[in-house]
């Protein structure tokens, strides 16, 4: 277990003085309020498997802290919003998590948009909020830059320049030294994660010995690449590397079917979910995707037995936001045992003392001096975060190489500069 999970302090019983019937009455109710569950909202689009990821690994964790004693004795309660992956409804339901339903703490949304949307009511109503994928550096650049205002907002995933450096360390040592690739082009949704994410990508590639031959950025309700990968394929780059998240299954049936020659790398969010394969009637074979694990591949002592309860209670392997939102919950639930308290501010002190071995690698958060604060450490020894491949309809595991030991597989319509020089 985490860190502060294990050896829980019971809490002290409150001694009742019954020296008159009226005052019983008016003690009562803050006696409860005080041994009542400990509530955490969970914001997160239901429909999609990614944000039901969300709630689903959120309800795990809150169980697994419940059997080991939960927080200060006291139980942890989930309460769930569907935001229908609105900014909007979001902040709604933000509002009404607080203002209403009292809870001490709010996990929500893998979209930046929506991120960006609640942070700064997390601000305005002293809310200590993680977001579990949102990826925009603007998110935790406010905590930066503002702290005294926005210190409530916290990632427990990387923000998009990190994102980038994973996958450019990534690529450097499964594609330029052994496959002799030296030029790239950048595909990116036009979304905020996106923006910060091509910047790191132009930045790093060259220094790993990519050349970028072009970069495009297509609106998220783009149905038709043809014209995207017509484009691209007059830049003879060796690699695509992605940026998409609302899309997916459109560029990537397309990509297979009409044998675009060159391999799609980098990062397709929905191209983690277990479904994907199926969703694009196995056009994903040979794709390459950062992601947070894939079955059976033990990250930390946590990510296993998490994941078999994930599949016991819902059936199926969890997109990464599952595990991301459990470590969320779990980082919380810690931070309050550290501090004995769940006042907001004590909160966010307890919530930057962080260091725990979570299920994707020792989560702890960036300082105030660190451009992004209150995000996710990158780098071995923290999260490191995964890249797999669609291979055969499975997801397997190709870096980094000292835990994963998947090989690379290509479709035969890829053209390879190691292979065209044989």
């Amino acid at each position: 277990m985490p860190q502060g999970f294990r050896h829980r302090l019971a809490a002290g019983a409150a001694g009742l003085c019954a020296a008159a019937l009226g005052a019983l009455l008016i003690a009562t109710p803050a006696r409860a309020a005080g041994k009542g569950p400990i509530k955490i909202g969970v914001i997160s689009e239901e429909s999609a498997i990614v944000g039901q990821s969300i709630s689903q690994g959120a309800q795990l964790a809150a169980a697994d802290i419940n059997a080991h004693g939960g927080v200060m004795g006291r139980k942890i309660e989930i309460i769930t919003y569907d935001d229908h992956s609105s900014a909007a409804d979001a902040v709604r339901a933000f509002q009404r998590a607080v203002e209403q339903d009292h809870v001490k703490a709010v996990v929500a949304t893998f979209i930046s948009e929506v991120a960006l949307a609640i942070e700064p009511w997390a601000a305005r109503l002293h809310m200590p909020t993680v977001t579990p994928a949102a990826a925009s550096d603007l998110i935790s650049k406010q905590v930066h830059d503002n702290y005294a205002r926005f210190k409530y907002m916290f990632e427990s995933w990387l923000p998009a320049p990190l994102l980038a450096r994973a996958v450019c360390d990534s690529a450097s040592e499964l594609l330029v030294k052994p496959l002799h690739i030296k030029t790239v082009a950048i595909m990116s949704e036009d979304a905020d994660w996106t923006k910060p994410l091509d910047a790191g990508y132009e930045a790093c590639l060259p220094k790993v010995g990519l050349k970028v031959v072009d970069a495009i950025r297509f609106n998220p309700d783009t149905t038709d690449f043809t014209p995207i990968y017509n484009t691209l394929e007059a830049k003879h780059p060796d690699l695509v590397v992605t940026g998409i998240a609302h899309v997916g299954v459109q560029p990537t049936v397309q990509w297979a079917a009409q044998h675009v020659p060159f391999p799609l790398g980098g990062i397709s969010a929905q191209a983690t979910n277990p479904t994907f394969w199926k969703d694009t009637n196995g056009a994903a074979n040979g794709v390459i995707t950062q992601t947070g694990t894939v079955e059976g591949l033990a990250i930390t002592p946590r990510t296993i037995p998490v994941a078999n309860e994930f599949i016991k209670k819902y059936g199926h392997f969890p997109a990464f936001t599952g595990f991301t939102a459990y470590d969320s919950v779990e980082a919380l639930a810690a931070a309050m045992n550290r501090e004995h308290s769940t006042n907001p501010n004590k909160i966010v002190i307890g919530m930057e003392k962080t260091n725990m071995i979570g299920t994707l690698g020792r989560l702890a958060f960036y300082g105030r001096k660190s451009p992004y604060t209150h995000a996710a450490r990158y780098g071995k020894h923290w999260i490191q975060s995964t890249f797999m491949q669609w291979q055969n309809g499975k997801q397997v595991c190709v870096w980094p190489t000292n835990i994963c030991h998947g090989k690379l597989e290509f479709p035969k319509f890829i053209k390879l500069p190691k292979l065209a020089a044989k």
